[in-house]
């Protein structure tokens, strides 16, 4: 008998070969159930509860994906595409994973019949080269010259589809004028930071604003606060990085006094130091000071008798976008402070909206940042708000930069099946059989509205097969007729790169699962048996 030779260190799991493809793509359709139902208007919610028993409830895939703590090496590749969906558009990520999973579910079966990988892979690589040249031809292009009306037009019915299917799909008139509102407020890089998200809870969601300018909490604030003026009008803002208050020595120092006269000169000196700063700046002329660092009692006093508003403990994001917003600069030193390095604002306010108060600096001289001040009932509603808004901010930003738009609702997804079902039928071969079998994974978008949406799938893809074999190409799911209808006409429109970016992730991810022939696991630490018992602490070394 032939010893048995090991290669691999002990306790390594080794799986091969076709039944360790097969339960890769298993392992994906599981995944894929877990988001499959949050698909379009009708979708249901998760709610995820973490080891540490936080509850997030979310309708957006990508969040429900990076909340599942996934273990499966393959099933991992799912949840990276729907991460590189949300950094990339921002919306589809739930299309994208059930992309994925059907393509790998219609092609599980020739894979246990014996089709060898590659062959697979290459008729997917065929299809989406198909599918591109397709979504190319058919998207529609909105002039950029339509400044105005009609470019805004396009954008708030791209916010509005992707609002669509979120918990605030009820508002989603409301939300997507501000979306548009806030994104065309920016310079033409689009940076998504400056558009501050700030929630308040209480109120109801109609009372949510944006805020064409700087906003954000009142901080944390000394006696004599209340002195001080609310508002401003054309006020000049001084943005510091200094501590303004008494400081106790952190520094052993040592300092001999023999009588109290030395003494009293020590304290003197620590209060002029302060005085001499406060007065620095105010001879700057800032009515408004924002510091990063606290700001004492003594010196919220000194500026309130001197007509100046000041905010210490700003958090570092809310004062970059008021120097973005206002101008200036922020000053590390008060030496040096004069008119060049202040921020300049028409109006400053602080205003009560709910029970916070916020700091809101408007009609900012060169304003590209706005803020989205978000109000609500629950705290998990507001995060999810939160969390619609940024696919719809980010739809918007898209659909600017790429200015086709091609229709919702499954029907882009039905008129790529059959493209791809007519060209199989043209070719010869293993490939016909399977390009036909991807044409039909693309039929699961439709299909998924229709069941979320409880209605009957098969009559209603019926239908829409028909539509799209006369020629209707822009015919998909209608939700609240519960039958099919022009989608295009009907306003249901998303940017195109939406679906090019989760057709080719799509793709990219059957096409990496399929290639895995063979998975190695490495023992985990700690799993492997050791030699000689447990093992010793070493000396010293710590638990």
């Amino acid at each position: 008998m032939q010893p048995q030779i090991l290669l691999l260190k002990e306790g390594t799991d080794t799986s091969q070969g076709k039944p360790q493809l097969i339960s890769n793509i298993n392992a994906c359709q599981s995944i894929v159930d877990a988001v499959r139902t949050t698909l379009g208007p009708r979708g249901m919610d998760k709610l995820i509860v973490d080891s540490n028993g936080k509850a997030t409830i979310s309708n957006d895939g990508a969040t429900i994906m990076k909340l599942l703590d996934i273990v499966h090496p393959a099933a991992k590749t799912l949840v990276d595409i729907a991460k590189s969906q949300d950094a990339e558009v921002g919306d589809g990520t739930t299309s994208v994973v059930l992309l994925a999973g059907e393509i790998l579910k219609q092609l599980k079966g020739y894979v246990e019949e014996g089709v060898h990988p590659r062959i697979l892979i290459k008729a997917i690589r065929k299809s989406l080269q198909l599918c591109m040249e397709k979504i190319n031809e058919m998207a529609v292009h909105i002039e950029k010259q339509s400044e105005g009306d009609q470019q805004r037009a396009l954008l708030e019915k791209c916010a509005a589809t992707a609002l669509s299917s979120k918990l605030i799909h009820q508002q989603k008139e409301f939300f997507a004028k501000m979306v548009v509102d806030a994104v065309l407020s920016l310079d033409d890089l689009l940076p998504l930071n400056m558009i501050g998200i700030k929630k308040v809870s209480g109120g109801s969601l109609e009372e949510s604003q944006l805020v064409a300018g700087v906003a954000f909490k009142k901080t944390f604030s000394y006696a004599g606060f209340e002195m001080a003026p609310k508002s401003y009008n054309n006020c000049k803002i001084a943005l510091l990085n200094i501590e303004l208050e008494l400081k106790a020595e952190r520094d052993n120092a040592e300092i001999r006094v023999d009588n109290v006269k030395e003494y009293q000169k020590v304290v003197d000196a620590e209060w002029q130091i302060l005085y001499k700063k406060l007065n620095k700046i105010h001879e700057s002329g800032a009515n408004v000071v924002l510091s990063k660092l606290p700001i004492g009692d003594v010196a919220t006093q000194y500026f309130a008798d001197r007509d100046m508003f000041c905010a210490g403990r700003v958090p570092e994001e809310d004062l970059k976008r008021t120097l973005k917003a206002c101008g200036g600069a922020v000053m590390t030193t008060a030496n040096d402070i004069n008119a060049s390095v202040l921020g300049q604002c028409e109006y400053f306010e602080e205003r009560q909206i709910g029970s916070e108060r916020f700091n809101i600096f408007q009609g900012c001289p060169n304003a590209r940042t706005c803020t989205l001040i978000l109000r609500g009932g629950a705290e998990q509603f507001l995060e999810e708000t939160e969390r619609s808004l940024h696919d719809a901010i980010m739809i918007v930003r898209r659909t600017i930069k790429h200015d086709s738009v091609v229709a919702g609702g499954g029907a882009i997804e039905m008129h790529l099946s059959k493209i791809l079902r007519d060209y199989s039928r043209t070719i010869a071969g293993k490939e016909q059989l399977l390009i036909a079998a991807i044409a039909k994974a693309l039929e699961v978008i439709p299909r998924q509205l229709c069941d979320n949406a409880g209605f009957d799938a098969t009559n209603i893809l019926n239908k829409l097969r028909q539509k799209h074999a006369q020629g209707g190409q822009w015919y998909g799911v209608d939700i609240t007729k519960e039958d099919i209808s022009d989608n295009f006409r009907e306003c249901v429109w998303e940017p195109s790169i939406i679906k090019i970016n989760a057709l080719t992730a799509a793709a990219e991810a059957a096409c990496m699962i399929l290639s895995v022939d063979e998975t190695i696991k490495g023992p985990k630490a700690g799993d492997a048996p050791s030699a000689g018992g447990p093992m010793g602490r070493g000396i010293g070394r710590p638990m």
